[in-house]
């Protein structure tokens, strides 16, 4: 197992990644109520000034504690490879749209990675509170309480969480899939707009089954090892293990996992591409 290295200032990385992701939570709190200044990256991609201040002060943070370190930020570097050496990971807001709309269901997502190999994650939601946090090998934690991922034997008995790609044929087949292979056979489905929370609910046992397409990295890093910690799965819509590029996500218990992988083989979801 590759070893976390201690910051130069003698901090453990994963008390890095808390005090990083706390100091962007106090951040978004103090702006949220705040006119934000609001461009577009792509259709219905937004970005506001909050996102790109969260990150500055951030990446500041981070450089401070371990100053050769790669930095790859949603705003700033997304071009900058996240699998090459040691390299943080941040999504200064998951949940762009809701934030910048007033509805109070993002967070801030503060990973650590080796080759690709995510060694910390950390989401924080300010809102709640809640700050949820795994290191490779020693379980996941909710405010210092370890969780699991759900118990439940059957996706009859399921919540299912999912999101909506930034692509609208895929956003399509995301919710035809639902309506065709698993409804009724299931218990309800939520969106909520953050995949860093929808994968954080998963860890934490409060849904059963998340999934979406079109992440990137800053996405999904926290949510990867929470997962994995918490004794559940994810893998790409082919059922291989996910990595931070993986184009498309399925988090889950493994029972459920392999029940939703079964009903919906051969679905457009699981095999569209683009």
């Amino acid at each position: 197992m590759t070893k976390v290295p201690i910051s130069e200032k003698g901090k453990s990385a994963i008390d890095v990644a808390r005090g990083a992701a706390l100091l962007a939570g106090e951040i978004m709190q103090d702006r949220f109520e705040k006119v934000k200044e609001i461009s577009y990256k792509g259709p219905g991609d937004i970005v506001t000034d909050v996102d790109r201040e969260v990150e500055a002060e951030v990446f500041s943070f981070l450089a401070s504690e371990y100053p050769c370190m790669n930095l790859v930020g949603e705003e700033s570097s997304p071009d900058l490879r996240a699998d090459k050496g040691y390299a943080w990971i941040v999504d200064p807001i998951d949940g762009t749209r809701n934030y910048a709309y007033g509805i109070p269901l993002y967070s801030t997502v503060v990973g650590l990675a080796y080759e690709g190999t995510v060694l910390v994650g950390v989401n924080y939601d300010p809102n709640r509170d809640e700050l949820f946090g795994a290191e490779r090998g020693k379980g996941a934690f909710l405010n210092g309480k370890r969780i699991q991922v759900s118990e439940r034997a059957s996706l009859d008995e399921c919540i299912i969480g999912l999101d909506l790609s930034y692509g609208d044929v895929r956003a399509k087949y995301a919710l035809e899939m639902v309506a065709n292979t698993v409804w009724p056979h299931m218990r309800t489905a939520r969106m909520i707009g953050s995949s860093a929370l929808g994968l954080s609910y998963v860890a934490a046992g409060r849904t059963d089954l998340y999934l979406m397409t079109g992440l990137k990295p800053w996405d999904q890093v926290a949510g990867l090892l929470l997962v994995e910690e918490a004794g559940g799965v994810t893998t790409d819509r082919m059922g291989r293990l996910a990595t931070l590029y993986s184009d498309g996500i399925i988090a889950s218990c493994r029972d459920i996992h392999e029940e939703f992988m079964q009903r919906t083989e051969g679905h457009l979801w699981r095999e569209a591409t683009g």
